[in-house]
């Protein structure tokens, strides 16, 4: 195995051990939030179901990638690309969409009450779950294309027109539905990070604002549950642009070359997985009650693990 190969397996290895690992954690402190409390706020749920979409992507995308890039070959037939490529669509597409929602909630949550968000902030607890089955049912219409271009690899060189994954082929046929495609991702995608982006603006116009109001405040409180909440929406969010840019760069390059080289393709998969990567321990880093929970958590095992070693001697 060359260095490139190595190179190459080592990071779709570390980009896929971490996105299992980070947001496999933040489930199961939700899981055990949910047991605790009686509900769980606006903002956990929608944070729980991205990190659910996180995994789901890391799972579809990056664990096949990872075996591909070690040697291994036919990992999947045809109905399993059709269902593994469709999986992964709907799972990108979610972490876009959901990300958008993270901040579009706390931008109207911190907004001023004005005579329509006063009518609108009592009942936006009751339109998250309305919103997730929204976005599960947009996105699944819009990738229902997905199975029907995807098959599993061929002998021989790979024809125009076609994603050579490594696991699975997306053999778009024609130039048309090449370009179609990729123009109708490419306009969800960036409608949602216009709204997103627009949507964190305003946050952090309104927490400038609000900082130069209440300094004095906010020094003897030690800063408010809002603001540390708008902070991380804000981190997310820029986190997701930086590789969402890259992402789409290397995709218009793709969109203009008839055969995408493997080392291009390669490249956009592990830029466009990185958020869903590293996006968990900023949850982490940031949520107090789901690092709390991780925090128990250690601390209940550490007594087990005590008592285990004072056995053995």
């Amino acid at each position: 195995m060359d260095l490139c190969v190595t190179i190459k397996g080592v990071s779709f290895l570390l980009q896929t051990g971490m996105g299992i690992l980070g947001n496999t954690v933040v489930l199961l402190a939700y899981v055990s939030i949910i047991f605790t409390e009686p509900k769980l706020l606006p903002v956990d749920m929608i944070l729980c179901h991205l990190a659910f979409a996180n995994l789901l992507l890391v799972l579809t995308r990056c664990v096949p990638q990872t075996m591909t890039v070690f040697g291994l070959r036919d990992l999947l037939n045809d109905p399993g690309c059709k269902v593994v490529i469709y999986a992964y669509r709907i799972s990108r597409a979610l972490s876009v969409c959901i990300t958008c929602m993270l901040s579009v909630f706390q931008a109207v949550t911190i907004a001023p009450a004005g005579p329509h968000l006063s009518k609108l902030k009592p009942v936006l607890p009751s339109l998250v779950l309305p919103t997730f089955a929204g976005l599960w049912v947009l996105n699944m219409a819009i990738c229902i294309a997905a199975p029907f271009f995807s098959m599993a690899p061929r002998n021989g060189t790979v024809p125009a027109f076609t994603l050579n994954l490594g696991f699975c082929h997306v053999d778009f046929r024609d130039n048309l539905s090449y370009v179609i495609n990729g123009v109708a991702v490419s306009v969800r995608d960036f409608a949602f990070v216009a709204l997103m982006v627009g949507s964190s603006g305003y946050i952090l116009l309104l927490l400038h604002r609000h900082s130069r109001q209440m300094r004095q405040l906010r020094r003897s409180q030690g800063g408010g549950a809002e603001t540390k909440a708008a902070k991380t929406v804000i981190t997310l969010v820029i986190l997701y642009v930086v590789f969402f840019g890259i992402d789409n760069v290397i995709w218009i390059y793709m969109l203009t070359v008839p055969k995408v080289s493997p080392v291009v393709a390669d490249m956009r998969v592990f830029f466009s997985s990185c958020y869903a990567s590293l996006s968990p321990y900023f949850i982490i880093s940031s949520n107090k009650k789901v690092k709390a929970k991780i925090v128990c958590a250690a601390e209940q095992d550490q007594p087990s693990a005590d008592t285990q070693e004072s056995n053995d001697k």
